[in-house]
């Protein structure tokens, strides 16, 4: 297996399990609601590699604020965004960041997670996964919004996943948006270094891609 390529090996597991399992039907709707982010203009309108990350404060999952400023006192801030805990690519991801969150804490930056779940339902996550980095909960996609990487799901898509598992009380709206799993890598003067944007919530950033640009920085 190639090593830079390891969490998307795993998540390919998971869209061949799709793949097999959906219907016809079911295939077409997720692949149109795929189509259909890629045509927004949303991965034009986000932030990119060289732009300033705007500074935002959000609770944790128990309840305490964070800020990107004060984290970047620290060092560098790894944001990345999932969609929630309902979401099986989002928990390998989430399970497989923290594998490497050593590596990562090693160049002695700091990663970030959010998601437009309420609290007590990030709370949940970060525990199923025994996660030992913060979650914060961006209620509303506020701060999504400022970074650009929000969209508006098909009312096809939005309507599975309300009957799955109550889209909109999960997230305490009913916007039927949802951020990008994209993932930022932000230097110190809160510019950003490195940018994963994708319109298929099935593909995610490489933790290896993430630890060579924060290594990049030193």
């Amino acid at each position: 297996m190639d090593t830079n390529k390891e969490l998307d090996a795993l998540l390919d597991v998971k869209r061949k399990e799709g793949a097999a399992k959906f219907t016809k039907e079911k295939s077409k709707i997720y692949a149109d609601g795929i189509a259909s982010v890629a045509n927004s203009g949303v991965l034009d309108k986000a932030l990119h590699v060289g732009d300033k990350a705007p500074n935002f404060a959000l609770k944790n999952a128990l309840n305490q604020p964070v800020s990107l400023c004060s984290e970047l006192q620290n060092g560098p801030v790894v944001l990345t965004w999932y969609r929630g805990g309902w979401c099986p690519y989002c928990n390998i991801t989430l399970r497989y960041l923290q594998e490497r969150l050593t590596e990562i804490k090693k160049t002695g930056a700091t990663l970030l997670a959010l998601t437009p779940e309420l609290p007590d339902n990030s709370l949940s996550t970060a525990e199923k996964n025994n996660l030992e980095f913060t979650v914060l909960s961006d209620v509303s996609n506020t701060v999504a919004e400022e970074y650009g990487v929000v969209f508006t799901l098909t009312n096809e898509v939005a309507s599975i996943y309300q009957d799955a598992f109550g889209l909109n009380q999960v997230n305490g709206n009913n916007t039927n948006k949802l951020p990008l799993a994209a993932t930022y890598v932000i230097d110190t003067n809160a510019i950003i270094q490195y940018a994963f944007l994708d319109a298929d919530y099935r593909k995610r950033a490489e933790p290896s891609e993430i630890v060579l640009a924060l290594q990049k920085l030193k």
